[in-house]
């Protein structure tokens, strides 16, 4: 059955051809009507259509650059690699007008050439507390998650607005936020060291993350900024970082398991993308990290939880869970276990990725078909986003 994205771009299509049997009032102008056809505005099917495969591969790509400078090697992987999704890292604390020029610059290398002239994905990390990637004047001082927590949903909705306009005058349209992981207790909390070492849950029970979750979501979309709830299937039962420790496992998630019931909530409100987890689950999926298990994307995200969105990896760069796979496993993994959007916060290791991505994707056509179905979601959400 087709997904409400793709029943919208097949109403655009329809709304742009003539009905049947009658003439066009064109028809005997073809100048005019030529010219009427190039400025029709294009759907995710007609770009996708354009694209060379070297273009689509980039836009499973989402590549870091400092939130105040546009790095080199992300310009290069614009232009030279076609990437077509960026994300600022570190900090900044000069404002908005400092992220402003970063976006600006980026957005400028999405020519023709480089992503069939394609808007770029422009990502951060603004949860609030000490994950905050954008301060200085034109951004609130956003309290962690876990304070957020203690507010209505109302409340909460409403800020999320605020801080999504924000995010709006800097150039930001993405959001990986909020996060939804629950962390079982205040005492849990201090031996989680990936959420509750810092205050990212909303709470200590799935109902109130679930529903403070579901109001950070709709304050984002409200105002123009895609959220991203993570990091599925949750982080808050695990006891060490996959960013700094190997064979972090989840040792009792299941399934169906009531911790998943805030990412449902999301997905039943229409959040546009998820963010996986690098952690095993060994109730699961005991021989592959989540961002690499079919079982855990296909099987459940999509198909118990009926996610039919952008689905994005945690980041691949550097992280010491998948420090075991080069940077170009990595990156195929991810997309042939049904993922779409790899992160990779070091432009250094994009090279390796894409190759490895657009060389699979030459020699396999299953593989093919999987990045013509990602580039396909990705270009869907662009087009909700005004970036075709």
């Amino acid at each position: 059955m087709p997904t409400p994205r793709r029943l919208a771009a097949l109403a655009t299509v329809i709304c742009l051809t003539p009905t049947l049997g009658a003439p066009s009032a064109l028809a005997d102008r073809p100048g005019r009507h030529h010219a009427a056809l190039a400025r029709a505005p294009r759907t995710a099917e007609t770009v996708l259509a354009e694209m060379t495969l070297r273009q689509k591969v980039g836009q499973l790509f989402m590549v870091g650059t400092p939130a105040t400078s546009a790095a080199d090697g992300t310009k290069a992987a614009i232009t030279r690699r076609h990437v077509g999704n960026v994300m600022l890292t570190g900090r900044s604390h000069g404002g908005t007008s400092a992220p402003a020029r970063v976006t600006q610059a980026l957005q400028r290398r999405a020519d023709h050439d480089a992503t069939d002239g394609v808007g770029l994905l422009v990502a951060t990390d603004q949860e609030g507390g000490q994950v905050q990637v954008l301060n200085g004047t034109g951004f609130s001082d956003m309290p962690s998650a876990l304070q957020q927590g203690r507010w209505g949903p109302t409340r909460l909705r409403r800020s999320a607005g605020t801080w999504a306009r924000q995010l709006g005058r800097a150039g930001v349209n993405m959001n990986l936020a909020p996060v939804e992981d629950t962390v079982p207790s205040a005492r849990a909390a201090q031996d989680n060291p990936p959420i509750g070492a810092y205050d990212r849950e909303f709470g200590y029970r799935v109902t109130v993350v679930a529903g403070h979750g579901r109001a950070f979501v709709q304050g984002m979309k409200a105002h123009g900024v895609v959220p991203t709830i993570k990091h599925f299937p949750g982080l808050g039962r695990v006891h060490a970082n996959t960013d700094t420790s190997s064979r972090v496992t989840d040792t009792v998630t299941t399934r169906h398991d009531a911790y998943l019931r805030p990412f449902a909530t999301s997905i039943d409100a229409g959040v546009p993308a998820v963010m996986m987890s690098l952690a095993y689950y060994q109730r699961i999926d005991a021989r592959n990290p989540a961002a690499f298990s079919a079982r855990i994307i296909r099987t459940i995200l999509r198909g118990d939880l009926g996610f039919d969105g952008v689905v994005v990896s945690d980041d691949l760069a550097h992280a010491q869970q998948v420090a075991r796979w080069t940077p170009g496993a990595r990156a195929v993994r991810f997309i042939a276990a049904g993922g779409d959007l790899v992160l990779t916060v070091d432009p250094k290791t994009l090279p390796a990725m894409y190759t490895a991505v657009l060389r699979r994707a030459e020699q396999d056509a299953d593989f093919r078909a999987r990045v013509q179905a990602s580039a396909r979601r990705i270009l869907e959400l662009k087009q909700e986003q005004g970036l075709l």
